[in-house]
């Protein structure tokens, strides 16, 4: 019974505050938790899983079957943690996808930011937007490795045809590294910049996206 009223505590807690703001991590996870584990004490289960991983981003990043080696993990809790931040994208997806204006780099940086959340291996997207800059189309054109994503220009330019574009953004992300970017890069951006100019499509920019942090090759006068 004391059990019950702590996990009651805890949902009200989180309603009263209206978030987890004022929790600590493995707090967030104890209540996560609780989903899948009807009877169990979730606490002790969430301190070893951030002494194990170090934070709660780590946590839901881990591959689950390194979740499963934490006592008290099972199949039910690891696909659980490790669903969540490719929950958080899809939510950001559709949030963000409400007509929203690129006006600004910082714009058009977060909207990368969120495309990336929970990815770990790099991808290559393309954002389409009108003469406002205003998103009508944004989807993923490859996926590579850990460190490297191909671009080619016949499926870009196929692309653009396809959705009627004037003017793209691209976008593809570091999973592990700085968002800096390589000579590869500036190689395969120069090439796709060339393909579209053949067509009458203005590239405004391209973003490279690492964790929360993004670089806009256009505000750095690499396009």
């Amino acid at each position: 019974m004391r059990h019950d009223g702590h996990r009651k505590r805890m949902k009200d807690r989180f309603l009263q505050d209206g978030g987890f703001e004022y929790f600590a991590q493995h707090e967030i996870l104890e209540l996560l938790l609780y989903s899948t584990n009807a009877r169990r004490d979730t606490n002790p289960i969430a301190h070893d899983l951030i002494s194990e991983f170090g934070n709660i981003a780590n946590v839901m990043d881990a591959d689950p079957k390194e979740l499963k080696k934490i006592p008290g993990v099972g199949e039910s809790s690891a696909f659980l943690l490790s669903m969540i931040p490719h929950l958080c994208r899809a939510y950001n997806q559709v949030k963000w996808s409400r007509n929203i204006t690129l006006a600004t780099t910082d714009l058009a940086g977060q909207y990368a930011i969120n495309l990336f959340i929970g990815k770990a291996l790099e991808e290559f997207h393309i954002i389409c937007v009108d003469s406002n800059k205003r998103v009508f189309y944004q989807g993923r054109l490859a996926k590579g490795t850990i460190n490297e994503v191909p671009a080619y220009p016949r499926v870009v330019v196929e692309e653009v045809l396809k959705r009627k574009a004037q003017y793209v953004i691209f976008a593809h992300n570091h999973p592990n590294g700085s968002p800096l970017p390589s000579e590869g890069d500036k190689i395969a951006t120069e090439q796709l910049i060339a393909a579209l100019k053949a067509i009458n499509v203005h590239v405004i920019d391209h973003i490279i996206v690492s964790g929360n942090q993004y670089y806009s090759m256009a505000d750095m006068g690499l396009l």
